[in-house]
């Protein structure tokens, strides 16, 4: 046997020997770092768990805020989801900021339909810190209507039923920024002012 084909023998002894050396030492380790492994599988479980519970406790908090706040004019009660400065987004494109600035776009509402309510959710979603939620708003146009320099629309006592979407970005409990849709053409149809 000459000196290579020596020399390559003992390299095959050694590189096997390595490879046995490394195969019964792969469960030693996978046993070692199996703990980290699972605790931090642990850790990501629990986070995904937080953040799901939370976003159900924010659907709660919505629920009581339509079924309750909005349809009772509860409007101190609004605290109880809204931040003192949050900011709205109506379908028209403006926005509000603060508490106070969103009641007066919501009272006057009940001024020509104090029986306006939201009675149901129809779909109702969380995601991280956001929810989408469907309303049904219904009411009747049943009083005036102030349309601003003292005038107002008679009431024609027509019924609506209007689905409506509120998205709402939430930080601890509360929204910080709502986002509301709904179809002003179709409203205005329902209730006899527009064809």
């Amino acid at each position: 046997m000459n000196t290579t084909t020596q020399w390559l023998s003992v390299l095959a002894v050694f590189c096997a020997s390595a490879l046995g050396l490394a195969a019964c030492t792969q469960p030693a380790q996978t046993a070692a770092t199996q703990p980290s492994a699972q605790s931090a599988a642990e850790k990501e479980l629990a986070s995904i768990k937080a953040t799901q519970a939370q976003g159900q406790k924010n659907l709660a908090t919505f629920d009581d805020l339509d079924f309750n706040r909005y349809s009772n004019q509860d409007w101190e009660g609004f605290h109880k989801s809204h931040a003192n400065d949050i900011l709205v987004h109506y379908p028209d494109g403006h926005t509000t900021k603060g508490l106070e600035a969103h009641f007066a776009e919501l009272k006057p509402q009940f001024v020509f339909a104090p029986d306006t309510k939201i009675k149901s959710h129809p779909i109702r979603i969380a995601d991280g810190n956001y929810t989408a939620v469907m309303g049904i708003m219904e009411g009747t146009f049943s009083r005036p209507m102030p349309i601003g320099d003292g005038k107002t629309i008679p009431p024609t006592n027509k019924h609506f039923s209007l689905p409506m979407t509120t998205i709402g970005r939430w930080e601890n409990g509360l929204m910080e920024e709502e986002w509301l849709f709904w179809d002003n053409q179709a409203f205005m149809k329902q209730v006899g002012l527009a064809k």
